[in-house]
């Protein structure tokens, strides 16, 4: 039960901090000014909701660390277990975390407008991933080189997938009046998407190779879930090839068929990035072999 009761909160934990990194980055830095203070303002009613998930699941995993570690429920709240769990490695990293969403929250309620501010605590919070969990099985250079990678790979991902929300929004505004701002938005997502996609297959294989070696995936438990992420997230290429070039062209001629069409597309890349998430949830806690 704990160990489901973990996977779940990671679950929360990712899906949060990815959904507000790509929305912050999408409003604050690809949005014309004309547009980007409708956006924040959608946006902005998410985000104190998202960042309290963020903040209480980051405190939640360190608990049923401790469970996990000790003898089940009891110990998720015995400041004894806490320490423990303070002293080992993943527990070193995971204090940094808890701070940074707890500061995270603080700053959005206080300045919501704060864009530049949010996303560098939720880089800071990103970063922070990469020194836990699989990435962390190397020391030396070797491991700071596997840590740098991972890092790169889930920020694409986050600017990727997290984008996808505001993406819908700014769809939706594209059939008003704030139509010629609204398409240069998407215009621009698109193309640093573009580099987001293919820095997510480069770090994802590198990745894989790092952690299991030259080995046929399908050998472990690990591996055959890996293949079904590898799958979800090829879902989410077509999808977003399809929008890209069959469907933004046609905004212009024929936008009251496309637009409806790339929004349906675009919901479907976020179920299968939700999908994705959770299996990455789930191996993450498995042994690579």
């Amino acid at each position: 039960m704990l160990a489901s009761l973990y996977i779940g909160l990671r679950f929360m934990h990712f899906l949060s901090l990815m959904l507000v990194f790509g929305s912050t980055l999408f409003t604050a830095k690809l949005s014309p000014a004309p547009i980007q203070r409708i956006l924040t303002c959608r946006m902005n009613r998410f985000l104190p909701l998202l960042l309290t998930v963020n903040a209480v699941s980051a405190i939640a995993i360190f608990a049923v660390q401790g469970g996990m570690m000790g003898n089940g429920w009891p110990d998720t709240l015995r400041p004894a277990i806490w320490l423990a769990v303070a002293q080992t490695q993943f527990g070193q990293i995971w204090q940094w975390q808890i701070l940074l969403a707890i500061v995270t929250l603080t700053a959005s309620l206080l300045k919501p407008r704060a864009q530049g501010l949010l996303l560098l605590l939720i880089i800071a919070q990103l970063l922070l991933q990469a020194a836990v969990g699989h990435a962390a099985m190397r020391e030396g250079m070797p491991g700071w080189l596997q840590r740098l990678n991972h890092a790169l790979h889930l920020l694409c991902a986050a600017a990727w997938f997290g984008g996808l929300l505001p993406v819908i929004v700014c769809t939706r505004l594209a059939q008003g009046r704030w139509r010629a701002e609204a398409i240069i938005t998407l215009m621009r997502f698109s193309r640093y998407g573009h580099v987001a996609v293919a820095g997510v297959i480069l770090t994802g294989a590198i990745n894989t190779f790092l952690i299991q070696g030259a080995v046929w995936p399908w050998q472990s438990e690990y591996g055959r879930l890996l293949i079904a992420k590898v799958a979800l997230v090829g879902v989410m290429l077509i999808a977003a090839v399809v929008n890209r070039y069959v469907l933004v062209p046609r905004f212009r001629t024929h936008g009251h068929q496309a637009y409806p069409l790339f929004i349906r597309l675009t919901q479907a890349e976020v179920i299968s990035g939700v999908a994705v998430l959770a299996l990455v949830s789930l191996f993450a806690t498995l042994e690579p072999y």
